[in-house]
């Protein structure tokens, strides 16, 4: 099978395992559509230019969100960059996707001028504002995050204008939306480009550590999962490390070396009732 069928066939299954009723031939005529509209464009990497839209279509369904999302994220170039027009795509897939692939159009032409804090503040308000529909953001969000996992393909300056703008505009975006696992990742891959050197000082320190790390915290995990055994609670415990880029805040606004962090772990649980808690 062709690797890129492949692809888009492991969408459609992704899709359709939280979707009833899956018009699986309307996602696929999305998918060939967007194919057929990029014929002949190539990635950076040299890959065909569909491997990037099936990437961010494929991250939307991660989130579990509608078909038409889905759909607008395997489109979400074909205005910017084919001959694809509005009125086409409303016409084939329907308005809300082609108001959807519009929106994040628009996202894609902002550029940020300047890195004066107030006017990052107000991109990122303006950016929410113009998005009437909040599915825009998170299809934005999930373009930006493929865009920065792929980013070695691209100049030392792109990388560099691209990691600021994700450090300063997308992530905090992703915060407020609660998106707190594409937010560290949005993080960690701007810093690998930011600042490369201390990011592989802080990755290899951890790798280094992660046996006696893994060990420590599976035991207080058990630790915590057997007193709420004892007291009869219900509760799902979730240990996580700190990720590099929060290691490397602590690190340099607080002039300490790796061995001086201290909170490198956090645990979650979570129960039914605020009386539990």
């Amino acid at each position: 099978m062709d690797p890129i069928l492949e692809r888009y066939q492991a969408l459609e299954d992704k899709v359709s395992a939280y979707t009833p009723n899956l018009d699986t031939q309307r996602l696929f005529a999305a998918f060939t559509y967007a194919d057929a509209e990029h014929h002949g464009q190539l990635r950076k990497s040299g890959e065909p230019y569909i491997i990037h839209p099936l990437a961010v279509a494929d991250i939307v369904a991660d989130l579990g969100l509608d078909v038409d999302s889905v759909i607008a994220a395997l489109l979400h170039d074909c205005i910017e960059d084919t001959n694809a027009t509005h009125d086409e795509i409303a016409k084939k897939f329907g308005a809300p996707v082609a108001a959807l692939v519009e929106g994040v159009t628009k996202l894609t032409r902002v550029q940020y001028v300047s890195k004066e804090e107030e006017q990052m503040e107000n991109l990122r308000k303006m950016l929410m504002a113009m998005a009437q529909d909040i599915r825009v953001i998170l299809i934005k969000i999930c373009d930006r995050l493929h865009n920065m996992r792929t980013m070695e393909y691209q100049t030392p300056e792109k990388q560099k204008q691209k990691s600021f703008e994700t450090l300063e505009i997308y992530a905090p975006i992703a915060h407020r939306l609660g998106m707190q696992k594409m937010k560290w990742e949005l993080e960690d891959l701007s810093l690998k480009y930011l600042d490369p050197i201390s990011y592989r000082e802080i990755v290899d320190a951890l790798d280094e550590k992660a046996a006696e790390y893994d060990g420590f915290m599976s035991s207080i995990h058990d630790q915590i999962t057997q007193r709420l055994e004892e007291a009869h609670i219900d509760g799902y415990v979730y240990g996580r490390m700190k990720h590099p880029y929060s290691i490397y805040r602590k690190m340099y606004t607080q002039n300490k070396s790796l061995d001086d962090v201290y909170d490198l772990f956090a645990f979650r649980v979570i129960v039914d009732t605020v009386s539990d808690c």
